[in-house]
């Protein structure tokens, strides 16, 4: 499926050429040719999920250098996110919006919808609870499109394998798809990780990660009129079917990056968790999970996660060498502010290296680097390491939630799949979990039901 100019070559060869003179521009300072708000040259984006991370990425896609890019469609199952999204990027960006109302799409279906507003070869954003990421992936490759979506991309071994599955699709339709682990893109992180492989601290011999912060996505009782389902997408950081919970969403980063400086995933993990004050709080989290992680040549990641009010906060990530150490986050996912040391100290004394301050943006860089690929025609696919750390999280998850250690290869062949009917949900359709008589929803027991986490 090729679209075509007047001249008769394809779209994708348009956009090659003329990405190369905006590149151009961009390096000399000078402003882009008018050609470049030629229709044809536009990149349209539709934005699929409208809250917060959608709205961020979708401000990331129309800041890229590399313009024209338009964003002309949006969808989500709740209006009011539509609308709150839809204010926030056309004050910021006037009309590099051009969403008109019959391009503003609410329900289940609005994916398709939305991208069907597109041409092949545009963009479509997936920011919807991570669930769903199979079911758009799915139609977005038949339309053609280039596609940026959230992490985490699956929560559980089936949709791992079928995403997996989808990215060799995407591959074969030669389809640009980036994936928002974007410290990925970092180039910080990115020269610490060619000084570790280069040998600067020698061979990796440990690694730790904390994330400890105040209570999160714990929701009361849903309100009076609403269905389970509604509420349970609107909080799906509560529910472990739509989002992983706590631990998917908020943990991926730093397990992804230290696997990253390591240059492999774990072969298996095993977790403590607990749950200790959540009150009246009915989702499936819990508060506290100490993780070990083992490597193929037998390093360990210590991985701490905390979300309890009164406590002390730490957001960190650190490796240890044979020879001295580094760090990869210092007290967020950005700035990194990426150093390496000749000890284990971490001190100013022993430091051979840092990234210079100020570092780009890494939530913008993973935005360049994917336009630029897509007006470069580069090969660019990053779903399969997305799923598979995706699923490293899941790993983990599953280990604190049923008391035992988990492979690597148990947790990609495990076959409870924890929302089979997404694909076809519709605002009356049963939740995928529902609250017992005390109106609260299943939690793992760890040691008790230990074949799935509830």
């Amino acid at each position: 499926m090729s679209e075509t100019t007047q001249g008769g070559s394809s779209r994708r060869e348009f956009l090659k050429t003329t990405g190369r003179i905006a590149a151009a521009s961009a390096v000399v300072g000078a402003a882009v040719p008018q050609v470049h708000a030629a229709e044809d040259n536009t990149i349209r984006i539709v934005l699929i999920g409208c809250g917060g991370r959608g709205t961020g990425a979708a401000s990331n896609a129309l800041s890229v250098k590399a313009q024209p890019i338009k964003l002309v469609a949006m969808g989500d199952v709740f209006e009011s996110r539509l609308t709150s999204s839809f204010g926030r990027l056309q004050g910021r960006f006037g009309d590099k919006v051009d969403v008109a109302d019959d391009r503003k799409f609410v329900g289940f279906d609005a994916y398709k919808k939305a991208m069907d507003c597109l041409k092949p070869g545009d963009v479509a954003i997936f920011a919807t609870p991570p669930a769903f990421r199979w079911v758009h992936f799915t139609y977005a490759i038949e339309k053609n499109l280039n596609v940026f979506m959230e992490k985490p991309v699956t929560v559980d071994g089936p949709t791992t394998r079928r995403m997996i599955g989808l990215a060799a699709e995407a591959d074969k339709k030669n389809l640009k798809v980036g994936v928002g682990l974007m410290v990925r893109h970092c180039r910080g992180r990115r020269e610490l990780f060619d000084r570790i492989q280069g040998g600067e601290i020698g061979d990796i011999i440990a690694m730790r990660g904390y994330r400890m912060s105040g209570r999160a996505a714990a929701v009361g009782r849903k309100p009076e009129g609403m269905s389970d389902l509604m509420y349970q997408i609107q909080k799906f950081h509560s529910f472990i079917w739509a989002s992983g919970g706590v631990y998917n969403d908020f943990y991926i980063h730093q397990i992804d990056e230290l696997s990253w400086m390591k240059n492999a995933w774990p072969v298996e993990v095993h977790a403590l968790g607990g749950r200790h004050y959540r009150g009246d709080a009915v989702d499936q989290n819990l508060d506290t999970y100490a993780v070990e992680y083992t490597y193929p040549d037998g390093t360990k990641l210590f991985y701490n996660g905390r979300n309890m009010a009164g406590c002390q906060n730490r957001f960190a990530s650190y490796v240890h060498g044979s020879k001295g150490s580094g760090i990869v986050s210092t007290n967020s996912h950005a700035p990194g502010k990426v150093k390496t040391f000749k000890d284990q100290t971490f001190s100013e004394a022993s430091q051979i290296w840092a990234f210079p301050q100020p570092e780009p943006n890494p939530y913008q860089m993973e935005w360049e680097d994917l336009i630029e690929a897509i007006r470069q025609d580069q090969p660019y696919n990053e779903v399969k390491r997305g799923a598979e750390s995706s699923m490293v999280s899941s790993m983990g998850r599953l280990s604190a939630h049923t008391g035992r250690t988990i492979t690597f290869e148990q947790m990609l062949n495990h076959e409870h799949e924890l929302a089979p009917d997404a694909a076809n949900f519709t605002p009356d359709s049963d939740a995928p979990v529902l609250p017992g008589e005390d109106g609260k929803y299943p939690v793992p027991m760890p040691g008790i039901v230990t074949n799935r986490e509830y």
